[in-house]
């Protein structure tokens, strides 16, 4: 029977069964172990090349750990035994190593960190691994979403605000406007980057150490752009994941907002979308459905991110400025999971874009005979009749009352229907032609009529949609300029490591801590 911890002879007693199976078992399962293997991996060699570098320790010593972490490596996580009472993957992989090497070499890798920073720079580097991927298929999303657009900028439809028919706009117009909040969320995961750009390596517990050593070569090798500037900042925060599950909910708030509109659009009392029957579902009782699952899938999951969110941000409240478990680990645990249900969620709604097919039409009829387009009438008065446009607003409020009234449509306006209101109105005549009020009520007229910047005229449209690619490819490039640094970084790592290994042992004393 075990009588004391395995890891530090601090503690006389080894974990109660409860916290082993609560607390430590969910640390050190083979799922964690192998997502965090490489990371840990890459941190060692990082830590062990400065630590060679400034001959903190000697070089037959930092040969064999450099030796036996390619052999770890190259075994895999795997080889490694999982023991649960050793409380989390890096005692577990500090344990592997020593059983290679022995204690007295295999301890020494430990010099001059601590769990703190090796934690914190962990979360770092899987972070930023995390938001180059969901930057990468958000920017693919809002590609798709572009070329939708520009090939149906000349589809017109009815724009609704408050689910109620207000101005024609075409459905291009409409990807186009989602692209702008997408490329949103792409600037704020470009913020997180910058927020995590900066390596906690040698902060250690929390206040730095007296080895000599080299923090801007550690930070260099892990592809970071700088240590950052206060050890106790370095291990007391995880701002940059709760920044990122923010961002992550913002992003699916948008989707959902999207999947919502497409939810509505796609029922057979509106028509104006359809889906492929390749991300559809059906009933087990009734033979005639076609349901939207994909659709309702990525509504639920908005809500599940957003309440990872809120978990991330309420464990960290109220916690010391300083490292511990929920302010560093529990509140962590949620951004993970966030981070890869919203991957699964953009590869559905790159999907939707792709697939869903908008019903010309349809969506043209509606426009046409739903009254959309008589704001247009209201300002036609304005230009042509010498009215205020609240007494236009009026009028023609008064004359689509009495088309509803009547059972007509917004095409059965005419310019006696007009006259008759103005009259009622203000006393006058208004003078409008037929011709005038006929193409204000052709929805194509109208959204070819809203030229201003940022509205649907169709070559407005195409040119705002060329500006947004202009402006993606940037977004595309500035993710390109971090994954080259990343990887040019591990390409000298690497070289760094592989040569430590190679090296012929020359016995060097150990320098001592200043």
């Amino acid at each position: 029977m075990i009588m004391e911890s395995k890891v530090s002879r601090r503690l006389k007693q080894p974990p109660a069964p409860e916290v082993i199976q609560f607390i430590f078992q969910p640390r050190t399962t083979r799922e964690f172990f192998v997502k965090n293997f490489d990371i840990l991996t890459q941190i060692n060699f990082a830590h062990l090349v400065m630590l060679d570098q400034q001959r903190i320790l000697d070089k037959t010593t930092t040969k064999t750990l450099a030796d036996a972490l390619l052999k770890m490596r190259q075994a895999g996580p795997d080889a490694v035994e999982l023991d649960a009472a050793r409380e989390d993957a890096y005692f577990n992989y500090e344990a592997h190593l020593i059983r290679q090497v022995g204690q007295n070499v295999g301890g020494r890798l430990h010099t001059a960190r601590s769990r703190n920073d090796i934690g914190a720079t962990n979360d770092r580097i899987r972070a930023r691994a995390f938001v180059i991927r969901i930057s990468a298929a958000l920017v693919r999303l809002c590609d798709s979403a572009l070329n939708q657009a520009d090939q149906y900028a000349g589809h017109v439809m009815p724009g609704y605000t408050h689910m109620q028919a207000a101005q024609p706009i075409t459905y291009g117009y409409y990807l186009s406007a989602l692209v702008e909040a997408w490329s949103r969320d792409i600037d704020r995961l470009q913020h997180v980057l910058e927020t995590l750009d900066g390596c906690p390596m040698g902060a250690c517990a929390l206040a730095g150490t007296s080895f000599p050593i080299d923090r801007d070569l550690t930070s260099d090798l892990l592809g970071f752009s700088r240590p950052l500037g206060n050890a106790l900042d370095s291990v007391a925060s995880r701002d940059f994941a709760l920044e990122l599950s923010a961002a992550l909910s913002i992003m699916m708030i948008t989707c959902s907002r999207m999947v919502q509109d497409f939810y509505i659009w796609s029922t057979p009392e509106f028509g104006f979308l359809t889906f492929p029957d390749s991300i559809a579902g059906t009933s087990s009782i009734m033979p005639q459905k076609k349901n939207p699952v994909v659709l309702e899938y990525l509504r639920g999951k908005t809500a599940h991110l957003v309440g990872l969110t809120s978990a991330a941000l309420t464990t960290v409240k109220s916690t010391h400025f300083s490292h511990s478990g929920d302010s560093s680990r529990e509140s962590t645990r949620t951004c993970w999971e966030s981070c890869e249900e919203a991957l699964k969620c953009l590869e559905l709604m790159h999907l939707l874009i792709q697939h869903v097919e908008p019903e010309p039409e349809r969506m043209a009829s509606r426009a046409a005979n739903d009254f959309s387009a008589v704001t247009d009438l209201a300002d036609l008065l304005v230009r042509k009749a010498d009215l205020s446009f609240r007494d236009a607003h009026h009028i023609i409020g008064a004359v689509v009352r009495r088309a509803l009234e009547q059972g007509l449509p917004a095409t059965a306006i005419t310019s006696a229907m007009i006259d008759d209101a103005a009259l009622e109105q203000v006393g006058r005549l208004a003078g409008l032609s037929p011709e005038d009020v006929g193409q204000c009520l052709d929805p194509v007229c109208n959204v070819n009529g809203r030229q201003s910047y940022g509205a649907p005229a169709p070559q407005g449209v195409r040119q705002r949609i060329d500006h947004q690619r202009l402006a993606m490819a940037r977004r595309a490039d500035a993710l390109a300029v971090v994954e080259s640094r990343i990887r040019d970084a591990a390409t000298q790592l690497e070289q760094r490591a592989q040569a430590l290994a190679a090296s012929h042992p020359v016995p060097q004393a150990q320098a001592q801590a200043c």
